[in-house]
């Protein structure tokens, strides 16, 4: 649902759009004319994408139809409707969204669940496959199925006709569904909906849209008459406000000819109500609020300055986006530049020029501040936005942001026969909706290449000046209530800001260093011996100092490559003494620079690249990972091999990471469900370090030198590491960097494997009641905890429990008993230190409610362990994981996780290739074994969050 949360809207920045090749074009900046051309006016309209089969039915009805094979066998839908909360009246508030609901809950074909209940037998996931929403102004709903089975392709489309105008709206339907809309409104408040509340008026100018949030009322929700929803339905849910996208491995012309056949009979009613364009309006002044929470953690400020909208229909306006989107990257780096400083002077901060709402765009600049420090925050902000109105930005600035933007359309053309059918979806719905650009891969690439040399350094800070100003500027202030004195009023923010604007502020000066991140070259080894692993594709090597690598080349992309590395040892190794230091220790080093290269030399330097590699150190390994295309593979592995003998952490680096760590901890007792999260490990866990949150007490146990010192000695020992790469490579296009660079790594053969440090849950479970929060609702955590046999039978069947309770749980809770808007089970599971398994329920509800619903719970599991699951559920779990597998095998990013996992697990790298198999052995009493030998009560862990007490 598209609700406006605090902070969120601060990121609206404009979306990267597509467009048109650009033989010859006039470009003028000023009176000098960049190209000369004689067939395309500046103010020529982009062209839509030709690729894509439109048309509109005589009833007003519209369609947008594409083949594309990625992924191969399957289709995605959406059904447009330009109808959402903004039209309702003030008896209907609320119902745009409840209808949302109720086309999942009775159509002419479906009756009742049916419609949820046939899609789970054909592998779609609700939820995360067959999903909807609801804004200000549409509801959309989404159906990706399988296109290779002919009945349910013809079902599918059943289901979007259905949707368009066939929903059943059953009296029983209408008040069972009354409960899951509160509960998922329930869950929505606090805080942030608190603060919303109050400052939404002001920031969408007390506009229509400021009391049309999708959700509704609980007022409403609860009483509206049946016959108001059936009236909202009637008179919207038509042909000449709805459009449907569907894009996948599919026969075009036949799917036209469906369409036709199901969607032309849509009736628009004679007296239907004309379709209202509501805006936000300019005020044409300036507006301040502060608003405080008990519950918030965190101090934001944000200004937010409101344009009228510019849409993108022509050359001339797709370039003024690219010109935003350079002024959004250099603003952004130099924000982010000195939130790195040694006494950063905020905790983060973002500055966007992009679409708002209604009609407008806006300038947003937002700020997380430090506790007790909001105007030390906001006048640097505001400086950092005057020095750019002073000064402007530096050409090599100007240059790493145009480059930048270059390399991402350049990615983005080379992966045009890999580009997922979504995508698709999106562009067109967005053109349906927003009457947005939608052109085509080929002509999007060569608008890019032709403009982006175009675009002048001048341009750029005439387009600041021209959205950062003085007027339709709300400052907005959300804090913790405890920090209510040190906010100010609308003067003193505005005396802030008008001093800030006398001053001499000193130009940026952009370091950048012309040095190597490597002082020399390593000194090169070799590969030492190989294996094949067949079964996989995928070659093992272990090279001249004990690294092992494992290969495993794809043309799933065209140009990506995973690479990931672990080593056993981790935190495990290092007492509680060390332990904040350990735990830290790679975060620092990955913060600071690497080699001749300082932070933000290092960053510069990778601008323009597509490519990041990170060490880590968990409790029991560490490692590299990261991604880099084949230009940057070279940089990658400079990287790499930098980590492992050059790593440093500077003193800013780590400063910054003190301050920021106490300022986010500071005001986090306030917020429920830390003090729940808390509680739930202390009773755990005993107040285990390694467990446990970390305290302000603990931060000032992590010792820059020693955080160093571990770092080293984690990575000191190459010939324990190995390295899984995957993606758009061949064996001899990695050899050199394999050679070059891993085979280089200093290697000292320790041998050593991660601690058993005997952290584990007790053996028997127990009830932990809560209290913390204003709001009148209550969480729900029941878990398992226990010994485990681990093997891949034994875990097939607990994923196969997770799944069918799953199933059951949103029927029993949500379906049946109105009591949830989610639930799910959880399992897992894990090998080391010993054989362990966890097994979760969670879910939120009303106060009044949560001891039924654990006990309906409980009656679910033990309906499993006393018959097993239903084979219906049973079938349903298998047919999604067969589907899903379908996916995942043609995912480099699936190849990575199994292979990696297989080799730190010290399992079969091939198993994946009897998945299958063992997926058809899984039945009834094999699931309700693992239930029986597992969900034992005596084992059970109820957690219980409730609101505060009245005293």
């Amino acid at each position: 649902m598209n609700i406006i949360k605090p902070v969120a809207i601060a990121f609206l920045l404009p979306a990267v759009f597509q467009a048109m090749p650009v033989q010859a074009i006039t470009i003028s900046v000023g009176a000098k004319e960049i190209i000369q051309a004689d067939t395309l006016s500046w103010d020529t309209p982009l062209p839509f994408d030709k690729e894509v089969k439109t048309g509109q039915l005589a009833n007003g009805f519209r369609y947008y139809i594409r083949r594309n094979v990625e992924p191969k066998d399957r289709v995605t839908m959406y059904l447009a409707t330009k109808v959402g909360s903004i039209l309702e009246t003030d008896e209907q508030v609320g119902l745009a969204h409840f209808l949302e609901h109720m086309n999942f809950n009775g159509l002419k074909h479906f009756p009742k669940n049916e419609l949820v209940n046939y899609l789970q037998k054909a592998g779609v996931r609700f939820g995360s496959d067959l999903n909807a929403y609801t804004g200000f102004d549409q509801t959309v709903y989404q159906l990706p199925i399988p296109s290779d089975d002919a009945e349910l392709l013809r079902n599918g489309l059943q289901v979007m006709r259905d949707w368009a105008q066939d929903a059943l709206l059953s009296d029983e339907e209408i008040d069972k569904e009354r409960g899951i809309v509160l509960e998922e409104m329930r869950g929505g408040r606090g805080a942030s909906q608190r603060m919303r509340d109050q400052y939404l008026p002001i920031m969408l100018n007390k506009s229509r849209y400021s009391n049309r949030l999708p959700i509704g009322t609980e007022s409403n929700i609860k009483n509206f008459p049946y016959a108001t929803l059936r009236n909202f339905h009637r008179d919207w849910y038509r042909p000449d406000l709805q459009a449907i996208i569907i894009v996948g491995d599919i026969d075009v012309a036949a799917m036209e000819s469906e369409v036709k056949r199901l969607f032309s009979d849509l009736k628009t009613p004679a007296d239907a109500p004309k379709r209202e364009e509501y805006r936000v309006p300019l005020l044409h002044t300036n507006q301040f609020i502060a608003v405080t929470d008990p519950e918030m953690t965190y101090t934001v400020g944000q200004l937010t300055i409101k344009h009228e909208e510019q849409k993108v229909k022509t050359v001339r306006e797709f370039r003024t986006t690219l010109l935003r989107s350079v002024y959004n990257d250099m603003l952004n780096a130099r924000l982010g530049e000195l939130a790195q400083s040694a006494n950063p002077p905020f905790i983060q901060a973002s500055v966007g020029i992009g679409s708002f709402i209604g009609g407008l765009d806006a300038y947003n600049a937002v700020f997380v501040a430090k506790p007790g420090e909001f105007e030390t925050g906001f006048k640097a902000l505001i400086r950092e936005l005057e020095r750019v109105e002073q000064h402007g930005f530096t050409e090599t600035e100007f240059d790493r942001a145009v480059s930048s933007i270059r390399k991402g359309s350049e990615m983005a053309y080379i992966e045009r026969d890999k580009k997922k059918s979504d995508s698709y979806v999106n562009t067109y719905l967005n053109h349906y909706l927003e009457d947005g650009p939608a052109v085509s891969n080929e002509d999007s690439y060569n608008l890019y290449k032709q403009l982006l040399p175009t675009l002048t350094l001048k341009e750029v800070n005439q387009l600041g000046k021209q959205y950062y100003v003085d007027h339709n500027r709300d400052m907005i202030i959300m804090a913790p209530e405890s920090e209510k004195a040190n906010l100010p009023d609308e003067n003193m923010a505005k005396a802030w800001v008008s001093a800030i604007q006398n001053e001499q502020i000193a130009a940026y000066e952009d370091n950048v260093s012309d040095l190597p991140m490597l002082a020399e070259e390593p000194v090169a080894g070799k590969i030492a011996n190989s294996k094949e692993i067949a079964a996989v594709q995928s070659k093992e090597l272990r090279l001249t100092n004990g690294v092992r690598v494992v290969l495993k080349p794809t043309t799933f992309k065209n140009d990506e490559i995973l690479i990931s590395a672990y080593s056993p040892g981790g935190t495990s190794r290092y007492t509680d003494e060390d332990y904040y230091s350990a735990a830290q220790a790679a975060d620092l080093v990955n913060s600071s620079g690497i080699g001749q290269l300082n932070t933000i030399e290092l960053q510069k330097y990778l601008a323009g690249k597509n490519l990041n590699i990170s060490p880590y150190i968990s409790e029991r390994s560490e490692g590299i990972s990261g991604h880099s295309d084949k230009e940057g593979l070279k940089t990658a592995f400079e990287m790499i091999y930098g980590y492992f003998t050059a790593p440093r952490i500077e003193d800013d680096a780590f400063q910054s990471m003190i301050t920021k760590t106490r300022s986010m901890i500071a005001n986090r007792e306030g917020n429920p469900n830390f003090v729940f999260s808390q509680a739930m490990l202390e009773s755990l866990y005993k107040g285990n370090i390694r467990r446990s949150p970390i305290s302000m007490e603990a931060v000032e146990k992590i010792d820059q030198a020693r955080a160093l010192q571990i770092y080293k000695e984690r990575f000191a020992d190459a010939s324990d590491f190995t390295f899984t790469i995957v993606g758009s490579f061949t064996e001899v296009e990695i050899t050199p960097y394999l050679e070059q660079y891993l085979a280089a790594l200093p290697s000292t053969n320790r041998m050593e494997q991660a601690k058993d440090l005997g952290i584990y849950e007790p053996e028997k479970g127990f009830e932990k009641i809560v209290r913390k929060g204003k709001e009148e609702k209550a969480t729900a955590v029941l878990s398992f905890y226990g010994d485990y046999n681990y093997n891949e039978t034994e875990n097939l069947n607990m994923n196969a429990l997770e799944g069918v309770l799953t199933i059951k749980l949103l029927e029993r809770l949500r379906e049946e008993e109105s009591g949830v808007y989610g639930t799910a089970a959880r399992a897992s599971t894990s090998k080391y230190p010993k054989n362990r398994f966890s097994f979760t329920v969670s879910f939120g509800t009303a106060v009044d409610k949560y001891k039924g619903l654990i006990a309906s719970t409980l009656d679910e599991i033990n309906k499993v362990k006393q018959h097993g699951p239903l084979q219906e559920d049973l079938e349903k779990f298998k047919i999604e994981q067969k589907r899903q597998l379908e996916l995942s095998l043609k995912e480099n990013r699936f190849w990575m996780g199994q292979l990696s996992g297989a080799y730190q697990r010290e399992e079969d790298p091939t198993y994946i290739t009897r998945y299958l198999d063992d997926l058809d052995k899984i039945t009834v009493k094999s699931v309700q074994s693992v239930a029986k030998k597992y969900l034992k009560e005596e084992q059970l862990f109820k957690f219980i969050l409730l609101p505060d007490e009245i005293k």
